[in-house]
């Protein structure tokens, strides 16, 4: 009896997976029954990082959001992702992404497609152009701010072009004209 106790505690125990369609095929369980997993949600909250000791120079992409507290140089796009740049981030680059944080020290021109926060103790030196921004108080902000409002698609009334409508026989000067030289 306690042998048996024991031996359980030391084999290990398989991981738990999630079944898959054939072994549910054999159990004739229906797979409309299973929650449906979405991948976005897996990556939700997750970032890619760059620690404090590392140093980059040159072009950083990212299709994920960004945290980075070391030192870079060249330039920074991520259009559509976030970027935070951590209290002992550095950064000498042009930087372009949907958001941006920043809590350590940016110098270069930073455009934002949403919003960008400058913290308490952080430095910006450069142009911005952004929808939204937040500086707050102790944050140091040398360079423009260009404030541009958020594109908007709004649908216009088609107007049909004087041109358009001449040559569709709409009456104006070109289309007399025609009418003239035909009874010739």
């Amino acid at each position: 009896m306690w042998n048996r106790r024991k031996e359980e505690e030391i084999a290990p125990k398989p991981a738990l997976q999630p079944p898959t369609s054939a072994s549910l095929a054999r159990e004739g369980i229906p797979m409309s029954t299973l929650p449906a997993r979405n991948p976005e949600f897996e990556t939700v909250g997750r970032s890619a990082s760059i620690g404090k000791s590392v140093i980059v120079k040159g072009q950083l992409h990212s299709r994920e959001d960004l945290y980075i507290d070391g030192e870079v140089e060249g330039s920074v796009e991520m259009q559509e992702h976030r970027l935070t740049v951590g209290p002992n981030g550095k950064l000498t680059a042009g930087v372009k992404a949907r958001d941006i944080v920043v809590l350590g020290t940016i110098h270069g021109n930073v455009e934002v497609g949403d919003k960008i926060e400058i913290r308490k103790d952080a430095k910006l030196v450069g142009d911005i152009k952004t929808v939204r921004i937040v500086i707050e108080d102790g944050a140091y902000f040398k360079g423009s701010i260009d404030i541009s409002r958020p594109e908007v698609s709004k649908a216009q009334p088609t107007r049909v072009a004087p041109a358009a409508s001449a040559a569709a026989g709409g009456g104006g000067q070109p289309a007399a004209g025609l009418a003239a030289e035909s009874k010739r």
